[in-house]
C-alpha cells in the first residue's frame, strides 16, 4: 500500500524560477491493481512517481510505503525500504550495458540478500521466460533492441517479487507491437501487486488501468476507477491485416503464383528473379522494397482488423511465489564482498576500450615521476644518524639546571618512566688495544650513550653474546664505527675485533665487552645497577686520546691520562680493598667515611662542611687503604644525589615518549625534548638551504604527477555518472557504489601505477652507481612502499571524492543530470 499526505515538492525553491511541481497532494493507493497517472508534460507525474518510490525527496509532507514512512529519514533507511518493497521499470530501461542480461536481473536478488547461485538461477530464468527473453540470458544488455531491453527492465523489477511496481513511461520508446506486449506483462503483474504507471498514451491507460489519476500543475484533478474499458482500438504498425486492403489480386502462372494487396489503383511494375534458391525483386517504379521473412518484425494476418479485448492480457500469468524458496529471508544487502569488488574492478579494467587502455599509460608515467620525486626527496633528506646522533634514540632530554633531589625522585616515580639519568647519558670507556708491541700501552676512548641492558635481547646481538654479570657490557656498532679510523691504526679492521677487550672507568673494576649490536643506536648497554657509579666515574669524553697516547708511546713518553679527580665515591666499590678502622659503613644517605688520616679535622659522628643536596655530610667512620685512597666514601644514593644536583640536564627513558612529553608539559610545565629529534633538527638547520632547493623541485614534479592522475580519474568518472544513477535508481547501496569504484581504482593502480613504480625503481637502481644519483636519490623497499602507499591513497581519495559528491544526491537528481 502507498499513502502520501499533503506532499509538496519544489524545484528551485526560493528562486525566481521556482516551480511548485507537487502541490499539497494527498493520495492512498491499494495493495494491488494498475493505477495510471495521466497528465500533460510538466504536470508532475514523474516527480510524483519518484517521490512515491523514494527516488526523490519532498519539501513537505509524508510518504508511506507499506506502512513505513520514507520522508525525513536517512538515505540508507529509505534505500532499505524501497529496495525491499518497490521494483522500478524505467522509460530508458536503465540497464548496465556491459553486463549480461542474466547479471542485470540477478543484481536485484543480490540486493535483497539472495546470494545462493541456484536460487538466483531459478528466479532469473523464471522471469526471463515470463517476458519471453530466456534465449538472450547470456547476451550483453547493450546488444538488445529497445523492446528487448524493456522486457529485461521488467524482469529485473519483478524478480525480487516486490509489493509495488513503479513504471515510468515503460512504452515511451517502443513501437506499437512492443508497447502492447509490455502492457500485457504489466497488467498481468498487477493482478497480485500494485503497479503505478505513468504514461502519455491515454488509450493504453484507459484499457489496462484499474484506476486513473489525472494531474495538472502538480495537483490531482481527477481520480476514478476504470471498470468500463472492454476493448482497445490500437493498431499495431507491424501487423498487416490482409482483408482490410481494398484491392486483392492473385496471379497464377505456370511456374509462379503471386498475390497483390494494395489500397490504390496505381499499377505495380516489378520483376521477380529466382536463382539458386534466392528471390531477387526489382521495382520499376523505384518504390522501397522490404522483404518479409523469418527475421522481419512485420506480421501478416489473414483477417480484418479487430479491436483488442481483455483476452490479450488475461493469458499472461506471473506468480513468483510458486518457484521461490520459502526459507530465503530477504534483507537489504550489499552486492559485493572483499573478493567480488576487487575481481570486478580488474574485469572492468580488462574490458576497457583500446582508447582507455592507451590512457593507462598516463598512470604509468605519473607513477614513475612520483617515485622519482619521492626518491629525490628522501635522498635529499637522508641524514645518516651517525652524523649527528650522540645519545640513545629512545631517550628524552630535560634541560633543568638546579633540579632538587626531591623533584628528581618524584619524576623518577612517574608512571611510564623507566629511569632518569643525571646528565646527557654520554659515557666514555678506555679500551685497551695492546695486541702489538707498538700499541702495548695504547687505550682508545669509546664513547656511547649509557643504556639499560634490558633494552636489548639475544636476537639483537650480531657478534658475541648477552652479558652474564654486571661487569660485562654490550656496545653498538655505531660507537665503534666512529673510532674506526683510529682503531685501524691499532690493527683493528673489523668491529668484531673489539669483543673480549677490557673497558675501564676510573675508580671502578674493569668491564669486558662481550657483545656487539647493530641497532644504529650509539648505545653502551650495561646493568642498570651500575648506572650511578658509571655516571659518577666516567672518563672524560675524548675523541683523540688513543691516537695521542699511541704517538706518545712511540716517542717513549708516558700514556696521556685525562681522568679527573672524583670527590665522592661509592664505598661499595672499595669495600673489599679498604679496612674500616673505626665507626661503621656509610649505609644511610648523607653519611660518609674518610681516610683515617683526617680523623682530627673530621670528628666522628659530626657533620662537616662538605655538602650533598645542600645537606652537610655526617662522618660515621674512618678507613685505611693500602692503595693510599683518599676519597670521601658514601653510599650509592648519596653519589646519585650529588650527580643530580650537579647536572644541568637529565636523560629520561619512558615507555611512551609522546605521553610523557604531554604529561610533563601539563603537570609540571616542563618542556621535554625528544633527544633524537632535537639533535637531528639542529643538524638539519645547518643543511637546510641545500635541502630546500632539492625538496622544492621534487615537490613540483610530485604535484604535477598527482594532478595528472586526478584529471585522468575525474575524466573517467564523469563519463559514468549515468551508470551511478542507474545503480542508485534500482536500489544499489551507496556503499556498493563506493566499492565498485574502489575496485576499479585498485585495479588501475595495481596494474598501470605499480608497473610505473617498478620501471622507475629499476632505472634508479641501475643509475645508483653514479655518485650524484647515489647522493640525492635513494631507491629501496621503503621508498617503493612509500610511493605505492601515496599512489594508492591518492588514487582512492581522488577517485572516491567525486563519487561521494554525486551519490549524496537523490537518485532522481543523479538521473536528471549526467554532468554533475
Amino acid at each position: 500500500m502507498v499513502k502520501i499526505e499533503k506532499v509538496n515538492k519544489y524545484f528551485n525553491k526560493g528562486k525566481r524560477n521556482q516551480i511548485h511541481v507537487i502541490d499539497n497532494t494527498s493520495l492512498e493507493l491499494p495493495e494491488k491493481g494498475l493505477v495510471a497517472l495521466l497528465g500533460p508534460s510538466g504536470s508532475g507525474k514523474t516527480t510524483l512517481l519518484n517521490v512515491i518510490g523514494g527516488l526523490d525527496k519532498v519539501n513537505k509532507g509524508k510518504v508511506y510505503i507499506n506502512g513505513k514512512r520514507i520522508t525525513k529519514k536517512r538515505a540508507g533507511t529509505v534505500d532499505k525500504i524501497r529496495n525491499l518493497n518497490v521494483g522500478y521499470i524505467f522509460q530508458d530501461y536503465k540497464l548496465i550495458d556491459n553486463m549480461t542480461v542474466f547479471d542485470n536481473i540477478a543484481i536485484s536478488l543480490k540486493m535483497i540478500g539472495i546470494k545462493n547461485k541456484e536460487e538466483i538461477k531459478k528466479r532469473v530464468n523464471y522471469v526471463l521466460e515470463k517476458v519471453d527473453m530466456y534465449r538472450y540470458r547470456h547476451r550483453f544488455a547493450g546488444m538488445l533492441s529497445g523492446g528487448e531491453r524493456q522486457r529485461i527492465g521488467i524482469a529485473r523489477a519483478i524478480v525480487k517479487n516486490p509489493n509495488i511496481i513503479i513504471a515510468d513511461e515503460p512504452t515511451g520508446n517502443l513501437d506499437s507491437k512492443n508497447s502492447i506486449e509490455i502492457m500485457n506483462i504489466i497488467k498481468a503483474i498487477s493482478k497480485n501487486k500494485l503497479v503505478i504507471l505513468v504514461t502519455h498514451e491515454v488509450e493504453l491507460a484507459k484499457f489496462y488501468a484499474s484506476r486513473i489519476i489525472e494531474l495538472k500543475d502538480g495537483k490531482i484533478v481527477a481520480d476514478y476507477l476504470n471498470n468500463d474499458a472492454e476493448d482497445l482500438d490500437y493498431r499495431i504498425e507491424n501487423k498487416f491485416y490482409l482483408k482490410d486492403f481494398k484491392n486483392h489480386e492473385k496471379i497464377d502462372g505456370k511456374d509462379a503464383s503471386v498475390e497483390v494487396y494494395t489500397n490504390s489503383k496505381e499499377p505495380i511494375n516489378v520483376k521477380l528473379i529466382v536463382k539458386n534458391g534466392n528471390i531477387y525483386i526489382k521495382s520499376e517504379n523505384n518504390e522501397k522494397i522490404e522483404v518479409i521473412d523469418s527475421n522481419s518484425n512485420i506480421e501478416l494476418v489473414d483477417d480484418k482488423y479487430k479491436k483488442m479485448d481483455k483476452s490479450v492480457y488475461q493469458k499472461y500469468e506471473f506468480n513468483l511465489e510458486e518457484i521461490a524458496s520459502k526459507n530465503k529471508k530477504e534483507k537489504y544487502s550489499s552486492i559485493f564482498n572483499l573478493f567480488t569488488f576487487i575481481s570486478n574492478g580488474f574485469k572492468k579494467v580488462l574490458n576497457y576500450t583500446i582508447l582507455k587502455k592507451i590512457l593507462l599509460i598516463g598512470y604509468i608515467v605519473s607513477a614513475m615521476f612520483i617515485v622519482l620525486s619521492i626518491s629525490n626527496t628522501i635522498g635529499t633528506l637522508k641524514i645518516e644518524d651517525e652524523k649527528f646522533v650522540t645519545t640513545n634514540k629512545n631517550y628524552l632530554n630535560m634541560e633543568m639546571p638546579n633540579l632538587s633531589v626531591e623533584d628528581y625522585l618524584k619524576y623518577e616515580q612517574e608512571e611510564g618512566i623507566k629511569y632518569i639519568l643525571p646528565g646527557d647519558s654520554k659515557i666514555s670507556f678506555n679500551v685497551e688495544f695492546d695486541d702489538y708491541y707498538q700499541t702495548a700501552n695504547v687505550t682508545e676512548a669509546i664513547n656511547g650513550s649509557l643504556s639499560d641492558i634490558n633494552m636489548i635481547s639475544e636476537t639483537d646481538i650480531v657478534y658475541g653474546r648477552m652479558p652474564e654479570n654486571e661487569k660485562e657490557i654490550v656496545i653498538d656498532k655505531m660507537c665503534i664505527k666512529k673510532k674506526m679510523n683510529e682503531l685501524k691504526m691499532c690493527g683493528v679492521l673489523e668491529e668484531s675485533q673489539v669483543l673480549g677487550r677490557k673497558a675501564s672507568l676510573k675508580d671502578m673494576d674493569d668491564f669486558v665487552i662481550v657483545g656487539i649490536t647493530d641497532l644504529e643506536n650509539p648505545a653502551i648497554y650495561m646493568s642498570s645497577s651500575m648506572f650511578v657509579n658509571a655516571i659518577a666515574n666516567t672518563n672524560e669524553v675524548r675523541e683523540d686520546s688513543g691516537l695521542l697516547a699511541f704517538a706518545m708511546n712511540m716517542m717513549g713518553m708516558a700514556s696521556y691520562d685525562t681522568t679527573a679527580e672524583t670527590t665522592f665515591l661509592d664505598y661499595n666499590l672499595k669495600k673489599d680493598s679498604i679496612t674500616l678502622k673505626k665507626g661503621k659503613w656509610p649505609e644511610n644517605d648523607y653519611e660518609v667515611i674518610v681516610n683515617v688520616s683526617h680523623k682530627y679535622e673530621m670528628p666522628l659522628n659530626k657533620t662537616i662542611s662538605n655538602k650533598v643536596n645542600d645537606i652537610k655530610l655526617k662522618v660515621v667512620g674512618y678507613y685505611d687503604s693500602a692503595e693510599n685512597l683518599d676519597k670521601m666514601l658514601v653510599n650509592t644514593n648519596t653519589v646519585k644525589y650529588n650527580a643530580v644536583v650537579s647536572a644541568k640536564e637529565f636523560t629520561i627513558l619512558a615507555e611512551n615518549k609522546e605521553d610523557t612529553i604531554n604529561r610533563f608539559r601539563e603537570e609540571y610545565s616542563i618542556d621535554l625534548k625528544d633527544a633524537y629529534k632535537r639533535d637531528k633538527a639542529s643538524y638539519m638547520k645547518m643543511a637546510k638551504d641545500l635541502i630546500k632547493s632539492k625538496i622544492i623541485s621534487a615537490i613540483v614534479v610530485f604535484v604535477i604527477s598527482l594532478i595528472e592522475i586526478y584529471l585522468m580519474i575525474r575524466a573517467s568518472f564523469l563519463s559514468r555518472i549515468k551508470e551511478i544513477g542507474t545503480y542508485r535508481a534500482i536500489g544499489v547501496k551507496k556503499k556498493d557504489i563506493y566499492l565498485m569504484f574502489l575496485g576499479e581504482i585498485l585495479a588501475i593502480t595495481s596494474t598501470a601505477s605499480v608497473l610505473g613504480v617498478a620501471i622507475m625503481a629499476y632505472i634508479l637502481k641501475v643509475l645508483s652507481g653514479i655518485s650524484y644519483i647515489a647522493d640525492y636519490y635513494i631507491i629501496n623497499v621503503k621508498v617503493i612502499l612509500c610511493a605505492l602507499a601515496i599512489i594508492y591513497v591518492f588514487n582512492i581519495i581522488v577517485g572516491l571524492l567525486p563519487v561521494h559528491h554525486v551519490i549524496r544526491k537523490t537518485p532522481a537528481q543523479i538521473l536528471s543530470r549526467h554532468d554533475i
